[in-house]
């Protein structure tokens, strides 16, 4: 595995440290540990930026679908500074996983998060 490698695959765990984060104080801590202070997070449903901003989307997404977990689809890929990886919405109860996407994202000279591009594969009916 190259240090590259390694960069992109660190800055994926960050990002998932951050979508399952528990509670507002842990979620502060894993937005700012992954994203940089400008940072933003575009998908079909949200535009937003800012630490804020993404902690706001992530809280939400936690309301929405509580007991809930995000999971990696997959391997990461990268080249430069971006990476690409799939991810899926997993219910801790019964292991369904009605949400599932696909994620790019590119990084600052410090391999923390500058933007994400979510693409969502699969949602619930009615969402």
């Amino acid at each position: 595995m190259s240090a590259n490698t390694d960069r992109y695959e660190t800055a994926v765990a960050r990002y998932f440290d951050a979508w399952n984060a528990g509670g507002p104080e842990e979620l502060a801590k894993a937005v700012a540990a992954a994203w940089s202070e400008d940072g933003g997070y575009t998908d079909p449903l949200v535009d937003v930026s800012g630490h804020e901003g993404i902690a706001a989307v992530i809280a939400a997404a936690h309301e929405q679908f509580p007991g809930f977990v995000f999971r990696p689809g997959g391997s990461v890929d990268g080249h430069h500074d971006t990476a690409r990886f799939s991810w899926e919405l997993v219910s801790e109860a019964d292991g369904s996983a009605p949400v599932a996407g696909f994620d790019v994202i590119t990084l600052d000279e410090d391999g923390r998060i500058r933007s994400v591009l979510g693409f969502l594969d699969r949602v619930p009916a009615g969402a």
